[in-house]
């Protein structure tokens, strides 16, 4: 079997702030102001969708638009060509403490079975595949801060396997009181000092023959990606399979490419706040925003394990502009 280039076809984002994927390299504080995306949102079946949802319909919207996936009245593939892979480890928190809470005053009879499927850790990969009616493999990662380099890789497995054509992955995470509680471990006076991202992105995956077929040209194309113990040995290992110049990396501290500047370095939860598991693919939609309007070049994205001895890197490159 000839082997199956991967490149990103579209790419979409849900941020306060944020107009489109080429502003996520503004030097902004996290939480400025602006409109609120999930508002983009309207018409019937929003009522028991829990913000991460909503986010994360608003980025995949936009990406498979933006792929040209998406026409009147939907979807312009067959259903079933089109896979789901979601990245968030915080996205329905609010709708399991709200649950628990019920069932301590009220018990069991105070639950709506309306929201009570809202509690299952993929109803956000769940939703997108039935409001867009995205009919392929569908699956949720929430394995920590590389989760979201660690589900693009995934949706390029799901490609190379043959399970799809082409796959929507959206890294999520939602800013309120739940998660905000959980991630300062209770501390009641810690809310002024965290800095949470509160939004989605969105990048479409296909096979670069199916981009051919519809007769489209790819944003960036996917390199090698590596898993390690620490972010060192995660670029190390990029840099062994594919040693060409970078031209931007995205991560924090020590352990980039050498010769990176502050020019070509940019770590985008200074920016944006702590990003958790939408962390990387919010990396892969800056970096193709980046490269689709460059002939030639590579972004390498990092993601760094907060001391849980996991560390992740993906190279992005030049795929053919539009």
């Amino acid at each position: 079997m000839a082997p199956v280039d991967v490149v990103v076809s579209g790419v979409g984002v849900a941020v306060s702030g944020i107009a489109g994927p080429d502003d996520l390299l503004r030097r902004t504080p996290a939480g400025a102001d602006g409109d609120d995306p999930a508002r983009r949102l309207t018409g019937k079946g929003l009522r028991y969708k829990d913000r991460a949802t909503r986010l994360a319909l608003c980025a995949g919207r936009d990406a498979l638009a933006d792929a040209g996936l998406l026409g009147d009245p939907g979807l312009t593939v067959p259903g079933e060509t089109v896979g789901v892979v979601v990245s968030s480890n915080y996205g329905n928190v609010d709708t399991i403490c709200d649950t628990v809470s019920t069932i301590a005053e009220e018990t069991y009879v105070g639950l709506s079975p309306m929201a009570l499927p809202a509690t299952a850790s993929n109803v956000i990969a769940s939703w997108l595949a039935i409001w867009f009616r995205l009919r392929g493999a569908n699956l949720t990662m929430c394995n920590g801060s590389t989760s979201g380099l660690d589900a693009v890789n995934w949706g390029r497995l799901l490609l190379l396997a043959g399970r799809v054509d082409r796959v929507l992955v959206v890294g999520v995470e939602p800013a309120n009181a739940p998660v905000r509680h959980l991630v300062s471990g209770g501390r009641s006076n810690g809310e002024d000092d965290l800095r949470l991202f509160d939004g989605a992105a969105a990048l479409v995956l296909e096979s670069a023959s199916a981009v051919r077929d519809r007769g489209v040209e790819a944003l960036a194309e996917l390199g090698p990606y590596a898993r390690k113990a620490d972010q060192p040995a995660a670029v190390a290992a990029i840099r062994r399979t594919d040693p060409r110049p970078v031209d931007m990396w995205f991560g924090a501290g020590a352990g980039g490419p050498d010769g990176m500047t502050e020019q070509t370095s940019h770590d985008l939860t200074t920016y944006h706040g702590h990003c958790s598991g939408a962390l990387g693919v919010l990396q892969c939609v800056a970096g193709t925003a980046w490269l689709s309007g460059h002939d030639r070049g590579a972004v390498l994205a990092t993601s760094d394990g907060d001391g849980s001895d996991a560390a992740a890197a993906l190279l992005l490159t030049v795929g053919g502009g539009r």
